[in-house]
């Protein structure tokens, strides 16, 4: 399929290819491995969470609401600073895919989904969870709040709903009406705990397909090395088999 966009004449050993080797891949490869680093850091307190059974005490939670605090509360330098480091990613991903190869396309652009995904998982959940965490009171405040709000807002529907006039029906209703779940404390850390692992694997995607575009332009060069050395011994023999006939002539 035709696009200006993809250039399809350009293989990976043309020269302005930007395969594996080139610096945008390590523009891409260092941030994901840095986010990657950073998620390791809270993997003690997402694995009890995720993949045990046995009760989870209160000191637990109130020391992960505190590392989540300590994280979000840093200072404003430390955001920016990941967030320069996010948009690098970018960089590297529009360098690659300026017009790009369909080897660029396969991988990068699958690279690029991957990432854009993560980033929609960082700012949807996981600084969600966090701005959660930091309110005066952590997650228990904000659960009896959002509690508090769903029950407020079916009593006002239901008071809202009422008609005196003679005929009228009735209709009770139990439970909020809002259709909003409220998550207690330790269902919204393991929420937090679950993104965290989805980002993870995400990322590992990124590198996974960078690791794919490598292994394939590897195996491209073997095979086109080895073509060559069959040319160049198929030559080799035709200038040798021409050589002796023209001694035999000489003969």
């Amino acid at each position: 399929m035709p696009t200006q966009w993809v250039d399809w004449s350009k293989t990976t050993r043309s020269k302005d290819y930007r395969g594996s080797g080139s610096f945008a891949t390590f523009l891409i490869i260092g941030p994901v491995c840095f986010a990657l680093g950073i998620l390791f850091a809270s993997f003690p307190y997402d694995f009890p969470l995720l993949w045990t059974s046995d009760p989870i005490p209160p000191s637990f939670l109130d020391h992960f609401e505190t590392h989540l605090r300590f994280m979000h509360q840093s200072p404003p330098l430390i955001a920016r600073m990941l967030h320069i480091i996010v948009f690098v990613g970018f960089l590297g991903f529009f360098i690659k895919l300026f017009r790009p190869s369909e080897a660029n396309v396969l991988f990068d652009g699958g690279s690029l989904i991957l990432y854009v995904i993560g980033a929609g998982v960082y700012l949807s959940n996981i600084v969600k969870g966090m701005r959660a965490v930091s309110q005066p009171g952590g997650l228990a405040a904000a659960a009896e709040e959002a509690e508090a709000a769903a029950h407020e807002a079916a009593s006002e529907a239901l008071l809202g709903g009422k008609d005196s006039s003679p005929g009228a029906h009735h209709h009770h209703h139990s439970g909020p009406i809002s259709g909003e779940v409220v998550l207690g404390r330790e269902d919204s850390l393991r929420v937090l705990s679950a993104s965290h692992v989805i980002l993870a694997l995400v990322l590992v995607g990124v590198l996974v397909l960078q690791a794919g575009q490598w292994y394939a332009e590897r195996k491209e060069a073997d095979e086109v090395a080895q073509l060559e050395r069959a040319a160049a011994e198929k030559k080799a023999a035709a200038a040798l088999s021409t050589a002796a006939a023209g001694g035999k002539k000489k003969l």
